[in-house]
């Protein structure tokens, strides 16, 4: 049943409309963050989270919305939606894999309100936009009040501390994500595998990006995710194909790597074998999609 708002605590509710005034209505730290919703609103009910004095529905502000390039760095505000990045020419043209990604995410009804800002906060393991990001080397702008909206940027890689928790401060607000153009010759594929196609959270999520050239790889990243308490770049695996070019020893090796750079759980979706057996098998084909 859901709560009243006598039951949520919630004295006070804000609609903002620009990042400045988001920012200085969290400046005390008493105050909970919505937009799109369709993770808080779950964990409210389920009683994983609770609301703070003040909510702050940040939906309306305009400034935190749009993708751009500016100066060969892609940015992307936190409120645009998982359906904006799949129906974008923009990242279509220079980052597919976030299409392809978000192909995957949910339904279309989830994907009309889900937004890239909340998918990253709420810190899933399984997180399934994140991947994509870890391998564009994406970093985070975490906006506060400090008499004006000030910003610092954290990258992607660094901002998971465990399951649902980050680095943002309870003053903060990840306003953008932005990542630098890929480099001509940049190619990044994205696996996810639950019960169903889409509709489930994923089992395992795996993806793999590089610049293929004709002297081999570089500029290597994996990312995994639903295998460890946060999503992650596997950096041996990495490191173990910088500068090589693919054969089938490479791709066998680099799978058998990858699969002990894991630290999967039993939980009621899978057991930790059969993660491990899915690293294994993703990464194979990520590496050799002609076997996929």
């Amino acid at each position: 049943m859901a709560q009243t708002i006598a039951e949520t605590g919630i004295s006070e509710y804000a609609a903002p409309t620009t990042l400045a005034e988001a920012a200085e209505l969290m400046a005390d730290g008493n105050a909970t963050v919505v937009a799109g919703g369709t993770d808080l609103m779950v964990q409210i009910e389920a009683g994983r989270r609770h609301y703070k004095d003040r909510l702050v529905n940040i939906r309306r502000v305009a400034d935190m919305r749009g993708i751009e390039i500016v100066d060969d760095t892609v940015r992307i505000g936190a409120l645009t939606t998982v359906t904006e990045v799949l129906n974008d020419p923009l990242l279509a043209e220079v980052a597919p894999v976030l299409r392809e990604t978000a192909n995957r995410f949910a339904s279309s009804q989830l994907r009309n309100m889900a937004t890239l800002g909340g998918n990253i906060c709420n810190a899933s393991p399984a997180g399934d936009t994140i991947i994509p990001m870890l391998l564009l080397d994406a970093e985070v702008a975490l906006t506060s009040w400090q008499g004006a909206p000030r910003s610092r940027y954290v990258p992607l890689a660094d901002f998971f501390t465990g399951p649902s928790k980050t680095v943002i401060e309870d003053t903060e607000i990840l306003s953008e994500i932005r990542f630098a153009k890929p480099k001509p010759g940049f190619e990044a594929r994205f696996r996810k595998s639950g019960p169903r196609p889409a509709l489930e959270i994923s089992t395992v999520s795996a993806g793999f990006g590089a610049v293929v050239g004709a002297d081999g790889l570089s500029g290597v990243r994996v990312a995994l995710g639903a295998v460890a308490p946060v999503p992650y770049r596997a950096r041996k695996t990495e490191a173990f194909l910088e500068g090589k070019a693919l054969s089938a020893e490479v791709v066998e090796e680099a799978a058998g790597i990858a699969a002990g750079e894991v630290t999967p759980i039993d939980d009621v979706r899978s057991t930790a074998w059969y993660r491990t057996h899915l690293v294994r098998i993703f990464v194979r084909r990520l590496l050799n999609p002609e076997t996929a």
